[in-house]
């Protein structure tokens, strides 16, 4: 059987599989990537200097819920 592509565009949304706000698992859902892959990358983003925090309040504030 063959599957077609879907015509609705990808959307990004908080994920269900979520540990804090579902960000993460948004990105990575988004993106198609593990969502393991893209908390560990955030933790590790953290011992750089920068707003990293920030982004991840204001993206969580942002991102819709995956059901809505």
């Amino acid at each position: 059987m063959t599957s077609f592509p879907t015509s609705q565009p990808k959307r990004l949304a908080r994920s269900e599989d979520r540990w804090i706000g579902g960000v993460a698992g948004g990105l990575a859902n988004y993106f198609g990537l593990d969502p393991a892959l893209v908390r560990v990358l955030f933790v590790a983003s953290l011992l750089l200097p920068g707003p990293q925090v920030l982004i991840y309040v204001i993206l969580w504030f942002v991102m819709p819920n995956s059901g809505a």
